[in-house]
This record gives structure tokens, sequence and C-alpha cells, in this order.
């Protein structure tokens, strides 16, 4: 009898030494388990805070585009300014031009390049603002005189300088005279 009670005794140290294995174990999968939730949030939270990175990232490259972009068109449009007061000049010169000159070479070759800074100006989308005969509209016209006319008030009768717009926008407004 004292083996079997020897061996009950054993088995009932077996049991609790599998009963403090089983809460050991489960304490540790608790753990584990905990372990993966806050692994998960964070993983959660890098994710949504990379997301959220790329997504400015994004957002910077489209400003800076758009910046640049800007910019280009600031430097254009200052460039093509001045090459209208050149283009102003041509227009005076042939103007006032002698009448003896005017089937010369030169006067011919004087007026082919006011042509190409025509056609210059054309390719990179300026293009001169309607005067004559229209009725005056402050955003592409610019009243210096007004004068006493047969013509309905109001209308344009006299161009002093060309107006301009560059892909629809006014960059210089013309400057004109208006009946009254």
């Amino acid at each position: 009898m004292p083996d079997e009670i020897k061996n009950e005794e054993n088995k009932i140290e077996e049991m609790e030494i599998i009963e403090e294995g089983r809460d050991t174990f489960e304490a540790k999968l608790k753990k584990a388990k905990e372990e993966l939730k806050k692994c998960e949030h964070e993983r959660g939270e890098y994710l949504a805070g990379w997301q959220r990175a790329k997504a400015d990232y994004i957002n910077f490259q489209k400003s800076q585009e758009r910046l640049v972009s800007d910019i280009q068109k600031f430097v254009l449009e200052d460039a093509l300014v001045k090459i209208l007061n050149v283009v102003d000049s041509f227009e005076q010169a042939l103007k006032f031009q002698p009448e003896e000159l005017k089937n010369s070479e030169w006067a011919k070759g004087v007026l082919q390049i006011k042509n190409q800074l025509d056609d210059f100006l054309k390719s990179r989308g300026v293009e001169a603002i309607k005067t004559l005969n229209e009725k005056f509209n402050p955003e592409f016209h610019e009243a210096i005189e007004a004068i006493i006319s047969d013509a309905e008030e109001g209308m344009i009768v006299e161009e002093v300088q060309k107006g301009y717009a560059l892909h629809g926008k006014v960059i210089r407004p013309a400057r004109v005279k208006i009946s009254k």
C-alpha cells in the first residue's frame, strides 16, 4: 500500500505541476495576446502616420510644381512685356517711315523683323486686345481721355497704345480714348 499511496502522491504532484504549467501557460498566453494587441495598435498608428506623411509629401510635390510653374509664367510674362515695348518701337518707326523708303529693302527687312516678333508673341499665347469700335471695358482697356465724338458714349474711338493678353490674362491694358 505504501506504493499505492506513493503513486497517488506522485499523481497529485504531477497534476499540481500540470495545473501550475497550465496557469503559467494561460498567463503567458494572456500576456502574449496583450502584446499582440499592443503591437497591432502600434502598427495601425505607424501605418496611419506613414500614410499621412506620404500624402503630405505628394501635396508638397504638387505645390512645388505649381510654384515652379507660376515662377516660369511670371518670368515669361515679364520678358514678354519687355518685348512688347520693342514691338511698340517698331510700330512707331514704321508709322513715321519716309515715303521714299517704303519700298526699300531696308524697310522690308525692318517690317520682317516686326513680323517675326509678332509671330513669336503669338506662338507664346500673346494676343492683341481689340479696341477700335469696341465698348470700353476696364478689364481690358485704360481710358486716358474722353473726347466728344459722334460715336455712342463709352465706345473706343482711338487706340494710343496696344494692349495684350497672355492666354486670356491681361498683361498690359490697351490705352485708349473713348467717346463722350
